[in-house]
């Protein structure tokens, strides 16, 4: 079953055109990552996708919802955007309890702490976290929901090596879980290891969609980073 079906998706800003017809189709349940240079096109896209910005042309329909119905989207679909921030002085047990009462049927928030490593900051203030905590917080936000399909944009950025691998096995159990993903990534060997299938953005388009290892083969390359 198809968890995202985008159609000939465009969008420009004044005389810029920063997504120029893209299409394509995510399945229920897998990890579709997006990939490509500054301003080819990916966080413009991933933000219509969830109902952040307005498309000028083309349709998208995710779990069947038009982006557009926001507030019905935001019942199904978890985002965790790169700049996202919160106000300075809450702390992270106020801002997952605050999160967790948008919904009718969240996780507990006591195990979202749990998973994401976050039980000892739950008095700490957001202003105070590091850049690593701040990224922990900010993806436990968007699972409390218990979502269908989550956006994930730059989610290991600012994390160590040893919390990056640790971030990259919870995505795999959210996966297990049959959570759909879109992830966003510059991190080449993120994207091989996590993805299913990914797509390749290149000046607002997509040059290139499949697995990381077809992809690989086709550029004769051993990495991602050829493929780019």
């Amino acid at each position: 079953m198809t968890a995202i079906t985008v159609r000939d998706l465009r969008k420009a800003y004044g005389g810029v055109v920063a997504v120029d017809g893209v299409s394509f189709e995510v399945a229920r349940g897998e990890t579709f990552g997006v990939i490509g240079r500054n301003g080819a096109g990916k966080t413009t896209t991933v933000e219509c996708l969830a109902g952040l910005r307005k498309q000028d042309a083309g349709s998208i329909r995710v779990l069947g919802i038009d982006p557009a119905r926001r507030r019905e989207l935001a019942r199904k679909v978890g985002v965790q955007l790169q700049d996202s921030a919160l106000p300075d002085r809450i702390k992270v047990g106020e801002a997952l309890r605050l999160f967790a009462s948008f919904y009718s049927r969240p996780a507990d928030p006591k195990k979202i702490m749990g998973t994401w490593g976050l039980e000892k900051l739950k008095n700490r203030a957001f202003s105070d976290l590091s850049g690593g905590q701040r990224q922990r917080l900010l993806l436990a936000l968007a699972l409390v929901g218990d979502p269908e399909l989550v956006v994930l944009d730059e989610l290991t950025t600012a994390l160590d090596p040893v919390a990056r691998r640790e971030t990259w096995d919870l995505v795999r159990g959210l996966k297990a879980a049959g959570t759909t993903i879109v992830l966003v990534s510059h991190f080449m060997d993120e994207a091989e290891e996590l993805c299913d299938r990914v797509a390749v953005f290149r000046d607002g388009r997509i040059a290139a969609v499949g697995s990381p290892a077809e992809l690989m083969a086709e550029a004769g390359t051993a990495s991602l980073e050829g493929v780019l």
